[in-house]
């Protein structure tokens, strides 16, 4: 049965410093809570403790204030922040604002998850992707109503249709069955997908690798997300950099000096994100996997998620699929 507000203990109403002086209550680290608030300038949520799950939090007007080890981001409309888990933070409506506008999740994070938002850490465990281009923010916004109607959905008769969009409160809802958690689950990775993926094509998110914060040649940015978006294509130096209309060489040389890794060990990489996404998702066979991430042989697929997980493939599937085993702190 669905797990309605009225269940739920409050993941974000309390003022700061409520209840036992741990601040406000969080969901327990396995579930998948989502809602949308709309919020005044009293508004603060305090959590001593942190809480034991990852929050995602898309401001859609007004704007938010994250604090979280000692560093403070603001969120305005089309920013998205995340909150890794077991770390003291507090949030509240930013200084200025009128109010605030909001969908968050609460939930446990996939291990495919970190390549999406390393590029995007501001602190320790805090994530801002910032100024999300306006081409995809209503498919984010329609994500985020998708997946907490797939959290009511009960497994019988067809999920509920999602909320409207000019419904401004929207009380909690709470993925209690395994398939409504994992339509949520998916629901939160296309977030994170559109909104990382649209920033990065614009090139104004930060550099990955050992020159973030300086400017990233656009060009770079584009083969980053030609990988991501299809890891399993055959892809090579020479057919990526006829995509950005440079020479192997140059974009060899350009794309290591900017990101601090090669084309191919970035290929390697999103192959391997994309194989743990399938290992937790699906039930496809291992040399399914590999074929689907661009491996031609699963036993060199097998070693090297090995290498890249410490467990091999099957293993790594099994321990996803354990309760509270995939703890959202690996990620960070």
């Amino acid at each position: 049965m669905p797990v309605t507000a009225a269940d739920l203990p409050d993941p974000a109403v309390g003022p700061m410093g409520a209840d036992d002086g741990e601040g406000t209550p969080a969901p327990p680290a396995e579930l998948v809570v989502a809602a949308r608030f709309d919020v005044g300038g009293g508004y603060a949520v305090h959590r001593a403790r942190g809480a034991p799950s990852w929050l995602f939090a898309w401001t859609l007007a007004g704007g938010g204030r994250f604090r979280q080890g000692g560093v403070t981001v603001r969120a305005e409309p089309g920013d998205l922040v995340a909150l890794g888990p077991e770390l003291a933070h507090d949030y509240a409506v930013a200084p200025g604002a009128p109010g605030w506008s909001f969908w968050w999740v609460h939930c446990p994070a996939r291990a495919g998850w970190h390549g999406w938002l390393a590029p995007y850490q501001v602190g320790e465990r805090l994530y801002r992707v910032a100024e999300v281009p306006e081409f995809v923010r209503g498919r984010v916004e329609s994500a985020f109503r998708r997946l907490h109607a797939d959290a009511r959905w009960s497994g019988e008769g067809p999920p509920p249709d999602p909320v409207s969009p000019r419904r401004r409160d929207v009380v909690p809802a709470a993925a209690t069955g395994v398939a409504a958690r994992e339509l949520a689950l998916g629901g939160v990775e296309e977030v994170l997908v559109l909104t990382t993926a649209a920033v990065a094509a614009t090139g104004s998110g930060p550099a990955a690798g050992p020159r973030a914060g300086e400017n990233v040649d656009p060009r770079v940015r584009r083969v980053e997300v030609l990988l991501v978006a299809d890891p399993a294509a055959p892809h090579t130096v020479a057919s990526l950099a006829a995509r950005v209309a440079l020479s192997p060489s140059r974009l060899a040389h350009l794309f290591s000096a900017q990101t601090g890794r090669t084309p191919m060990r970035a290929l390697r990489d999103a192959r391997m994100r994309h194989a743990a996404r399938l290992l937790e998702a699906t039930d496809l066979p291992v040399g399914s996997v590999a074929a689907a991430s661009g491996f031609v042989s699963a036993f060199h697929f097998s070693r090297v998620f090995r290498e890249r997980f410490g467990v091999p493939p099957g293993g790594y599937r099994q321990n996803s699929r354990a309760v509270g085993s995939s703890s959202p702190r690996s990620t960070s």
